[in-house]
């Protein structure tokens, strides 16, 4: 008790029955641990910090009856351990971290008469590891008077049971257990879902499994640009499923979306667009799933001026300007690549000029749709650079949210690229040209003309 040993000693004599370490250092139990000591009845090594089994550390004890391995640090056991111990009886796995047990976990484990595994982190089980316990399908083939079984004392509680369609097997086998098998604690509680929290299993009547469905109140959404946008989608399944959203075949990003359960078996999901703009546009698939399968559904989005238009083509109407609201606009300056605007507010428009906003339209003159320029309150001219030489473009000012009118709206052609400077260069260009061509003529040739003709001719 409380020695500082940190593996099982060697050259333990052959003959002993009884083993018990506790509240030591053991960290593992390796292969053939016990080889020496096949007499061996009871091993006791509770409260240790054993946190791995090896599959033959229980070779060569045919004689075991009790295994108890209370208060340590195992998350998993190799049950086919247990074929080396036909003769267990009692094995108790209390106070570890035992987070799953396999179909075939009790398989090897025929004359059990106690099993403890109680405060692990059990969450989901099936039915069937029972099913396939030797002591349990004894029980429903006897025919005659039940005392004739031995019982088994089965301890399960304390345990983080998630109370979802996953668990409906084991919760029927729960209900419905009897002797020879006895739980030594019969109330078993749920820790989730969040709606079943603390009920007892005789309490919930739990669902099959179902494959997500999805959908969408509206799948095609048209809306103003600038405005906070929220797609929602619904989804039904059982167990609640994972809902994620994507763009373009990108995860967005998980804090704009959010996930509530609003009943039973269906969720909302919903994701945040802050300020919409036109390259927000497109389809954004809610996609859930569970381990049946997953399913999505796609939503279209489109993002549109918050305006309309009767004059300018491609414009649909949004708000209808007010009678008052007029900008007068005019070109204070163009250059072959661009063009500076200035825009006087009148009337209403300009009553309060420190908190009016304006929009401004930009495109070629032929274009569908124009790209869209917002003003903050007190600016009242923009230049606009990077435009095409020789092409005609339109431009539009207006107060934020309200319809161009007429008089608001320019049409201009950009200069030709060749400027004054560019042909002065090209100028230049050709004089060093002719210079250079010049230079290159031979000496002989230079002093035919330096000298008099006939002299030259006579030579």
């Amino acid at each position: 008790m409380s020695a500082l040993l940190r593996q099982i000693p060697a050259n333990i004599p052959p003959d002993i029955r009884k083993i018990r370490i506790e509240n030591s250092h053991l960290t593992e139990l390796p292969r053939g641990s016990f080889e020496n000591v096949s007499a061996l009845e009871y091993l006791w090594l509770n409260f240790n910090n054993i946190t791995v089994m090896h599959i033959k550390s229980l070779e060569y004890l045919p004689a075991l009856k009790e295994l108890r391995l209370q208060g340590n640090k195992l998350s998993s056991v190799p049950w086919t351990a247990f074929q080396d111990t036909p003769t267990l009886k009692i094995l108790d796995l209390k106070h570890n971290r035992l987070d799953v047990l396999p179909e075939h976990a009790l398989r090897y484990l025929p004359n059990l008469t106690y099993l403890d595994l109680s405060s692990n982190q059990l969450t989901i089980i099936s039915r069937d590891v029972f099913y396939n316990w030797p002591v349990y399908q004894r029980s429903q083939r006897t025919e005659g008077p039940l005392e004739s079984v031995s019982n088994a004392v089965l301890a399960l509680h304390d345990n983080p049971w998630i109370c979802d369609c996953r668990l409906r097997g084991f919760v029927q086998f729960i209900k419905s257990v009897g002797p020879p098998i006895i739980l030594m604690n019969s109330y078993l509680t749920c820790s989730g879902p969040k709606f079943r929290t603390g009920k007892f299993f005789h309490e919930v009547e739990l669902n099959s499994c179902t494959k997500p469905l999805t959908s969408a109140l509206d799948t095609n959404l048209t809306v103003p640009a600038g405005l906070n946008i929220t797609l929602t989608c619904f989804v039904q399944g059982s167990p609640s499923p994972a809902v994620w959203w994507t763009y373009a075949l990108k995860l967005l990003r998980a804090f704009n979306v959010t996930t509530e359960p609003i009943s039973e078996d269906t969720v909302r999901s919903e994701l945040l667009i802050p300020a919409a703009r036109p390259a927000d546009a497109g389809n954004y698939t809610c996609t859930a799933a569970n381990f049946l399968g997953n399913t999505s559904v796609a939503i279209n989005l489109r993002v549109v001026a918050p305006w309309a238009s009767t004059t300018p083509r491609g414009w649909a109407p949004m708000v209808p300007a007010e009678p008052s609201a007029h900008v007068e606009v005019r070109i204070a300056k163009q250059t072959v690549y661009g063009i500076t605007l200035e825009w006087f507010a009148a009337a209403a428009a300009a009553a309060e000029p420190g908190e009016t906003w304006y929009t401004l339209l930009v495109g070629r003159y032929d274009a569908a749709q124009k790209d869209t320029i917002y003003i903050g309150p007190g600016v009242n001219t923009y230049s606009v650079t990077d435009l095409l030489p020789a092409t005609k473009y339109e431009v539009c000012v207006a107060v934020r949210n309200q319809a161009p009118r007429k008089g608001q709206c320019v049409v201009f052609v950009t200069g030709s690229d060749v400027s004054q400077m560019e042909q002065r260069e090209k100028l230049i260009h050709i004089v060093v040209i002719v210079c250079a061509m010049v230079l290159a003529v031979p000496a002989g040739m230079y002093a035919c003309t330096a000298e008099a003709l006939p002299g030259c001719l006579a030579r």
